[in-house]
């Protein structure tokens, strides 16, 4: 049977092909998807995780169980995860584990735009890299092969292009596989003693993988009709430009494992052309490989290192580019990015940038707080960085800095790793405010669940944590709640707080606007003659609210009913609808 599915669905079906009985995975755009699809199947076991490093060791433990097993993230989540990652290398698996990791080139939903193929170097762990839907499906099965056969942890290296983009796969069964558990410490209890023996067994596998990536397929040459002479090494979505670029002309070595790369066969595939060239995003990973065995490529003096490529990158660095020279007449101006209308973080953020406060902050929607016309933010670095950041910012500050500065985390992100600040903070005593944007939900990835919300990835009941009395329990004495609709709620809380000698924090509770089970109020509507048209309104920076003729407007389509806007507003003329 024959589906369209994008390449996260198709991660998510080859992993279930594939005898996979337990996902663990922590959401993180562009990966999120496949662990909502394997959800779908209800002879599996799938949860969210609280982290990446969380998810990963509870997979490493179903796999020693005896179960095929998997984890998902994005990179950066990887970073988070790389502590169990490195030690699985030696320890090997019993039944098969997949770690699939998306890449964002281009950064559409990132911090930053680091490339998974160096953990998987370092790590010395295989690592495929599909390049369309098909592909995703047959090498997470594959990838179970592969684990097992060679008694490794497989990466399986999506990036945003092939995990979003939709193309046709064959659809196949279901093949369940389990192991017994045998309790083997040599292996598995990484000690000195243990781990030291098990470093010449992880060399000797890479050894066997690059005889693998020589001869098994999944690495293949395509000859072309040598139209142009030239060869090009390649893979991902940089292989599906080059053929829509170059079709058939080209001789193109098509690389589906990564990691470790072939050597004969790339020295071969050099023979057969005039001139070589490597097309990869990001890092020189395949170009520098090439350089180290002796093979002389074009790769990143003409390809940039930067961004995410398309089929005019690689037309115009061939000199060809005129096809995919699409212009328009008219300038379309662009949509910054921004928060909701009604957007319970708004509030808090209004009363933060009117009282000039130095705001260190996370990474989650509420991001969107850096943009005008608020500016709120000062800082953004990681996942529960700005907890941890402000420890150390208040600690070099001293009370110069203590009564002027917060920093901001939403719930999921404050149980993913804001959570150890915190506890740093209480155990050395900073005099820190550290306020939680509570929405209720994992927002920016989609409307997950997370351990606050009190229901799992099938939202069903399931254990919640009580943010009030976690802060309380690791040494916080003062923590209280607010409404960030109320304005003046907030101001005080923020006010009071920071006078204080202690450290503290404020949970701003409001459910996210775009959850099912809020239900908007009627939108409010400006009264043109009680508005002076002073613009107080404007510097909140409500998407449904708009400047015309002298005088605001609203949006009714968009406008939810908060009423935050008639607080702004000294002549009352914002009004509710009869």
């Amino acid at each position: 049977m024959k589906k369209l599915l994008i390449g996260n669905a198709a991660v998510a079906r080859g992993l279930y092909e594939g005898g996979c009985s337990f996902i663990s995975s922590y959401p993180g755009t562009p990966s999120t998807e496949i662990t909502e699809v394997f959800a779908k199947n209800d002879d599996v076991y799938c949860e969210w995780a609280p982290n990446e490093k969380v998810a990963m060791e509870a997979a490493f433990g179903a796999c020693l169980n005896g179960t095929r097993s998997a984890c998902c993230m994005k990179h950066v989540g990887l970073n988070v995860a790389a502590d169990p990652l490195f030690t699985m290398s030696y320890t090997g698996v019993n039944a098969g584990m997949v770690i699939c990791v998306a890449d964002d080139p281009g950064m559409h939903s990132s911090q930053n735009e680091q490339d998974s193929r160096h953990y998987a170097i370092a790590a010395k762990i295989p690592m495929l890299e599909p390049s369309d839907s098909q592909e995703s499906l047959d090498y997470a099965k594959l990838a179970y092969e592969i684990s097992e056969n060679f008694d490794t942890p497989v990466i399986l290296k999506m990036c945003t292009r092939v995990a979003h983009s939709q193309s046709i796969v064959e659809i196949g069964e279901r093949n369940k596989v389990s192991k017994e558990y045998e309790k083997n410490g040599a292996k598995y209890i990484m000690m000195p003693g243990n781990a030291i023996k098990r470093h010449p067994f992880v060399e000797q596998r890479t050894n066997a993988l690059i005889e693998y990536a020589e001869k098994s397929g999944i690495n293949r040459i395509e000859p072309g009709d040598n139209t142009h002479d030239i060869g090009i090494i390649t893979s991902s979505t940089s292989y599906q430009y080059v053929k829509e670029v170059f079709g058939d002309t080209v001789s193109v070595l098509k690389l589906g494992m990564v990691n470790p790369l072939p050597v004969d066969m790339i020295k071969e595939f050099a023979k057969s052309v005039n001139s070589l060239f490597v097309i990869e995003e990001l890092d020189p990973i395949i170009e520098t490989h090439c350089k180290n065995i002796g093979v002389n490529v074009t790769g990143k003096d003409i390809f940039s290192i930067l961004g995410e490529f398309s089929q005019k990158t690689i037309a115009k660095a061939f000199g060809f580019d005129d096809k995919y020279n699409i212009s328009l007449d008219t300038n379309i101006p662009v949509r910054p990015p921004m928060m909701c209308a009604g957007c319970p973080h708004r509030g808090m953020y209004y009363v933060l940038a009117k009282n000039k406060l130095t705001v260190l902050g996370d990474i989650g929607c509420y991001t969107l707080g850096a943009q005008p016309p608020l500016n709120a933010l000062d800082m953004t670095l990681c996942m529960g960085a700005s907890v941890s950041g402000i420890h150390g910012f208040n600690k070099a500050g001293g009370e110069e800095s203590e009564n002027k500065t917060v920093c901001v985390i939403g719930d999921s992100t404050f149980m993913h790793s804001g959570v150890t600040g915190l506890i740093n903070i209480a155990y050395n005593g900073s005099n820190s405010t550290v306020i939680i944007l509570d929405n209720s939900i994992t927002g920016m990835t989609g409307h997950q669940q997370n351990p606050t919300t009190g229901y799992n990835i099938k939202g069903d009941p399931a254990g919640k944590v009580d943010l009030e009395s976690l802060c309380k329990s690791i040494g916080i004495n003062s923590v209280r709640v607010v409404d960030p609709y109320n304005l003046e709620e907030c101001e005080n809380a923020v006010k009071e707080e920071l006078a204080k000698n202690e450290p503290s924090v404020i949970i701003s509770r409001r459910p996210c606007v775009l959850l099912k089970y809020v239900k908007p109020k009627k939108p409010l509507r400006v009264n043109t003659d009680k508005c002076r048209g002073c613009k107080k309104c404007m510097k909140f920076g409500c998407p449904a609210i708009s400047f015309k003729d002298k005088h605001a407007q609203i949006d009714n389509t968009l406008c939810i009913g908060c009423g935050v806007c008639k607080q702004l507003c000294a002549f009352n003329a914002f009004e509710s609808e009869v």
